[in-house]
């Protein structure tokens, strides 16, 4: 894979309203600037694509307004409500032309149902594997580029067989299971449950105003002011979701947790970290 992959954890304290999926103002700690700097710098050609969102146009202005002052000024926001929408000629070459496409937060079932399938989601594929292509996205956005998807479910639910709600994904990350708001919403037992359900998969949960860059589609280094924390189940010695009634509470033992900051770097192939240096870290705060 020669495309880069950015996903971000949103940022709920900084929203711009009530439903602080939809916040932008994470710029400020450089998970913009990092996206912009990924695809090729200030001449870059980003796509924001706002169909996870019940406010399209207010999270549309938002981006229009965040890249701008970043010095981005080819910058295309596109509401995708239907998948009639996705095979429109103008919006096909967009897709084909960008640098970088971005989804927002909302809903992600709402990204698999309109693009996922579509000849933009082909376009996005064939960039990530033959180009040096950015593909982010924030909350919702993060959340659908695994094949298999956290679609619902509350955090209080969870570890409750059946408390956990998954689905297909877009399939962008085929090795992992994303959630967002990770600490803030104490998703703990919502991504537990998730890979107790799937124990080949390796579990990223992403906390607010911060987010991965993934190279070669697997060499992830952390950005921004908050954790990643993965989960992994490989050496899981108890695991008994699967012989359980609906309802009824899980166990499983020897789950690998790895809690990294900004600078930190995980490798998806062997599942292995490396973490900044002291020196590194003070050179980056000087």
């Amino acid at each position: 894979m020669r495309g880069i992959l950015i996903p971000i954890g949103g940022n709920e304290d900084k929203g711009l309203g009530k439903n602080e999926m939809y916040t932008l103002e994470f710029i400020d700690k450089g998970i913009l600037a990092n996206v912009v700097k990924e695809s090729g710098g200030k001449d870059a050609k980003i796509v924001v694509v706002t169909t996870a969102s019940s406010i399209p146009q207010e999270v549309g202005q938002n981006y229009l307004d965040a890249f701008n002052k970043l010095g981005c000024d080819k910058v295309s926001i596109i509401d995708l409500r239907t998948k009639v929408a996705c095979v429109d000629d103008s919006t096909v070459k967009l897709f084909n032309e960008a640098n970088c496409v971005m989804f927002s937060g909302g809903d992600q079932s709402k990204i698999v149902d309109i693009i996922g399938g579509t000849v933009l989601h082909d376009i996005i594929l064939n960039k990530l594997a033959l180009e040096r292509f950015v593909l982010a996205g924030t909350s919702a956005g993060a959340m659908c580029m695994s094949k298999e998807m956290i679609s619902g479910g509350s955090s209080t639910e969870a570890l409750f067989k059946g408390g956990v709600h998954l689905r297909d994904g877009m399939g962008f990350l085929e090795e992992v299971i994303i959630d967002t708001h990770f600490i803030q919403r104490g998703r703990f037992g919502r991504l537990s449950e998730a890979v107790a359900v799937f124990p080949n998969l390796l579990g990223i949960g992403l906390a607010e105003d911060t987010g991965l860059i993934i190279r070669n589609g697997t060499e992830c280094e952390v950005i921004g002011s908050g954790m990643v924390i993965f989960f992994d189940p490989s050496k899981l010695t108890h695991n008994n979701i699967q012989h359980l009634a609906e309802g009824l509470p899980v166990s499983i033992t020897h789950l690998i947790v790895n809690i990294l900051a900004h600078g930190d770097k995980f490798s998806l192939k062997d599942r292995k970290t490396k973490i900044m240096t002291l020196e590194e870290y003070e050179q980056l705060h000087e």
